[in-house]
């Protein structure tokens, strides 16, 4: 299945592995189709369940991933899939090719008809992201990226801001579904960030504040608790358009860690300063 807008000719034109072409092209279309089915149940009313007292699962999260599994598993049959709500279980699979699926990301913001949102999919293999894409259905924005192919927004080529004093940096965070256990440290954090810089911004959806990182509309991002499907796709647009990521004290960062801090790599040094006697992120494989 190939995505019939042109929105990722550009990036297909850049990848020169034509076996990631043909990954990459499969991965938007599956993104623009999942998008359609979330545009479609969005504002209407929904079967909401709950997975623990915060964390919520909708019809929509459902149906989504059905339609991508049933586009990925019929046109390239035999990688193993990584996802939210079906198959959520990451014990012993770093070292194979695997999909790693966000079907709805924002999913407290759809169920409130708040339209921030969106599709994630990462092809991960040899220790890495190959490809990246993320999709927002109520702008239409198609992120998509390649390792070493760059990072591109509807076929535009994308990069990280230049903002190299923290003060003037424009922020997001994210607050883990075990917030109301633990909120003292949390806020602790966010007060940090906050007297430092700019503004800070909390959308509800990682998949995005990293997307909008790589286009240069955020310049720093941090967010302990996340999983692989929250930042496989986004953390490779980041490096792709010139970004950094680590752990909150500089170590490498792995999307099967908990903790990320990612930026334009003007700001990371202060973001550091700033975050890493809050760091404990332990590998979770």
């Amino acid at each position: 299945m190939k995505l019939k807008t042109k929105v990722i000719k550009n990036c297909l034109q850049n990848c020169s592995n034509s076996d990631i072409r043909d990954i990459l092209s499969l991965s938007a279309a599956a993104a623009k189709h999942a998008g359609g089915v979330l545009l479609e149940r969005f504002e209407k009313p929904h079967q909401i369940q709950h997975k623990g007292s915060i964390d919520l699962v909708t019809e929509a999260d459902l149906a989504s991933e059905e339609l991508i599994l049933e586009i990925l598993q019929k046109n390239l049959p035999g990688i193993k899939i990584l996802s939210e709500e079906s198959f959520s279980s990451y014990s012993s699979l770093q070292d194979e090719p695997i999909w790693i699926i966000d079907p709805l990301d924002g999913t407290t913001n759809f169920a409130h008809n708040f339209p921030w949102f969106s599709v994630s999919i990462a092809f991960y293999d040899k220790g890495g992201s190959q490809v990246g894409v993320i999709y927002c259905p109520t702008s239409d924005e198609m992120f998509c990226s390649t390792s070493d192919g760059g990072a591109w927004l509807n076929d535009q080529r994308i990069k990280v801001s230049e903002v190299n004093i923290l003060n003037r940096a424009l922020v997001a965070t994210g607050f883990p579904y075990d917030v109301q256990e633990r909120p003292d440290s949390i806020m602790a954090m966010l007060k940090a960030v906050l007297s430092h810089s700019q503004g800070v911004r909390r959308p509800g959806a990682a998949t995005l504040d990293l997307a909008c990182l790589a286009c240069g509309r955020l310049d720093a991002f941090w967010e302990v608790g996340l999983k692989p499907w929250d930042t496989a796709a986004g953390y490779l647009l980041v490096e792709e358009a010139g970004g950094m990521l680590s752990t909150f004290s500089g170590e490498p960062f792995s999307p099967f860690n908990p903790e990320i801090l990612a930026s334009n790599s003007l700001v990371h040094g202060d973001m550091i300063g700033l975050l890493k006697e809050f760091s404990s992120a332990p590998t979770q494989v």
